[in-house]
C-alpha cells in the first residue's frame, strides 16, 4: 500500500475523475501550475465543511500564487453539487467512489474509532509543482490552521530565501 510521505520528490501519480461543474477533470491538465491536492472523507460532515470553507475563503491568495485547489472524496458528483451549493465553495470537488486515486496517493487505508477497525479516507494533503512533482505531503491532517500552514509552505516553496 502506498504510503503518502513515500510520494515527495515523485511525479505525482495522474489520475482523471469526474467533477460536479466540469465533466472530467485530469491532473496532466494542471501542468504548469501549482496543485493543492486535498483528499477528505465526507461533503458536509464538520471537520470536511470547515476545510473545504477555509480553501474557499483562502482561494484569492492562492489564485494569486497560481495555485489550483482540487478536494477529492469518495462522494458522488451529485453530493459534490449539493456541498458546494450548501456552503458556497468555489473549490474543484472531484469524486472517487472506487478510491482508486485515493489508493494511489495513499489517502484510502486502514482506520479505528472507538475500537473498531474500517477502511476510509486518510485525510491527506499534497502540494504539486508546476512540473508534476509532489514537494510537500500533509498525512493525516488536523483541519484546524491547515489550509494557513499549506499556504504558507506554498509560498515558501515559491519564494525559498
Amino acid at each position: 500500500m502506498t504510503e503518502a510521505k513515500d510520494l515527495i520528490g515523485k511525479l505525482a501519480p495522474d489520475f482523471c475523475l469526474e467533477s460536479d461543474t466540469e465533466g472530467t477533470t485530469c491532473l496532466k491538465d494542471f501542468k504548469g501550475k501549482w496543485v493543492v491536492l486535498y483528499f477528505y472523507p465526507k461533503d458536509n460532515t464538520k471537520g470536511c465543511t470547515t476545510e473545504a470553507v477555509d480553501f474557499t475563503t483562502h482561494l484569492e491568495e492562492f489564485t494569486k500564487l497560481d495555485a489550483t485547489i482540487i478536494g477529492i472524496s469518495p462522494d458522488s458528483v451529485n453530493s459534490h453539487k449539493r456541498f458546494r451549493e450548501k456552503h458556497g465553495l468555489k473549490i474543484l470537488l472531484l469524486s472517487d467512489p472506487e478510491h482508486h486515486v485515493l489508493k494511489k496517493y495513499g489517502a484510502w487505508g486502514l482506520k479505528k474509532m472507538y475500537g473498531r477497525e474500517y477502511y476510509g479516507v486518510i485525510r491527506s494533503t499534497f502540494i504539486i509543482d508546476p512540473e508534476g512533482k509532489i514537494v510537500e505531503v500533509y498525512p493525516k491532517v488536523r483541519v484546524k490552521g491547515h489550509v494557513e500552514e499549506v499556504l504558507k509552505k506554498l509560498k515558501e516553496l515559491q519564494n525559498p530565501s
